[in-house]
């Protein structure tokens, strides 16, 4: 992703569950508590950026050399009851509900916690989901001739609804597909006229 992506900023920008292992002198805010102490074992939600940077660092001195900062828990997003959900059918998921941008937070979490089975039920979720939102591109607006009118995006009635459950990642290959199929149906009616 690049620096400028607007959708990598706001993933790191989503909060993410931390305790903190080690009393912090005068982050106290954090805790509602200005000019205080934030003591180990407070939770506190930061953003991703922030939690990961604090998660990797660990704090100088003898006794605290393996200790970092804070230890943090999955978001809310990959809590383990949707988590289940996916494994049980992924297609009954809303993932825009979870996160905007789902499966970005979900591969930046699985870089940093020791969750296995995470990255085989996202990756199961994310390919039949996949082969169900190329159906419905197929389905939707890809008319080219002969009166057959359709939206450039594929949306409207039921494509409204499916594309309210779909997440950033879900909606560029919802849109790449649809143009796909679009501009191969184009191309085939020129093909036929000649």
């Amino acid at each position: 992703m690049s620096y400028y992506d607007i959708d990598s900023i706001l993933t790191d920008a989503e909060k993410i569950p931390c305790t903190f292992q080690l009393d912090v002198p005068e982050l106290g805010y954090l805790d509602n508590n200005p000019g205080q102490t934030l003591k180990a074992g407070a939770r506190v939600a930061l953003p991703l950026w922030l939690a990961e940077l604090l998660a990797i660092t660990s704090a100088g001195g003898s006794d605290d050399q393996t200790k970092s900062y804070v230890a943090f828990d999955l978001p809310p997003a990959l809590r383990n009851d949707v988590v289940q959900a996916l494994k049980a059918e992924p297609l009954a998921v809303p993932l825009r509900d979870q996160s905007a941008h789902f499966y970005s937070l979900a591969t930046h979490m699985m870089d940093l916690s020791e969750e296995p089975e995470l990255s085989t039920t996202l990756r199961k979720t994310f390919v039949k989901r996949a082969a169900e939102i190329a159906l419905h591109a197929r389905k939707l607006g890809g008319g080219a001739g002969k009166g057959d009118e359709g939206s450039n995006l594929g949306v409207g009635g039921a494509g409204e609804e499916f594309l309210r459950g779909l997440d950033e990642w879900e909606r560029r290959l919802f849109r790449k597909a649809h143009d796909g199929t679009k501009a191969g149906k184009e191309w085939m009616e020129k093909i036929k006229k000649y």
